[in-house]
């Protein structure tokens, strides 16, 4: 286990591939939320929602994404993606990325998102089950929005 993202219960191993860097060398910027997406769907899948969410007419929508850049990644190289919820309420998740470089040693790479339960069928905003809401909070260890 890497020290700096043992808080973080999902860590999925990602290699960088050539075709992720740009012109200049480095990963691409848009390459690194493609990485975030993977460890949020590894997020829902380790929580054992991911199938219920999918097949239901609510599920999660990003309402804000963000990425902040510490060091340049470049090919060839090893990563570690980390996922974890940072905030829970009974409407949205918010969550936190890292990405651990391999080569460099540290983390390279953090970023986060906004996720708002939405109604596909009635077109607004909704609220998490219960069931939702107990896979998240027995995944890790953050409050119970019902008991605020």
């Amino acid at each position: 286990m890497i020290k700096e993202l043992s808080e973080y219960p999902v860590v999925l191993e990602q290699s960088v591939a050539w075709g992720d860097m740009d012109a200049l060398q480095h990963v691409n910027n848009t390459v690194y939320f493609k990485y975030f997406e993977s460890a949020r769907i590894a997020f829902l899948h380790a929580a054992g929602i991911a199938e219920m969410l999918m097949t239901q007419s609510i599920g999660p929508v990003i309402s804000q994404t963000s990425c902040r850049y510490k060091a340049a990644v470049t090919f060839p190289d090893t990563l570690s993606v980390a996922a974890r919820v940072k905030q829970l309420t009974m409407d949205t998740m918010v969550t936190e990325y890292a990405i651990y470089s391999h080569s460099q040693g540290r983390i390279t790479t953090v970023g986060g998102a906004d996720i708002v339960m939405f109604d596909f069928k009635n077109k607004c905003k909704a609220q998490m089950s219960d069931i939702v809401l107990d896979a998240i909070i027995n995944l890790q260890n953050i409050d119970d929005p019902r008991k605020a």
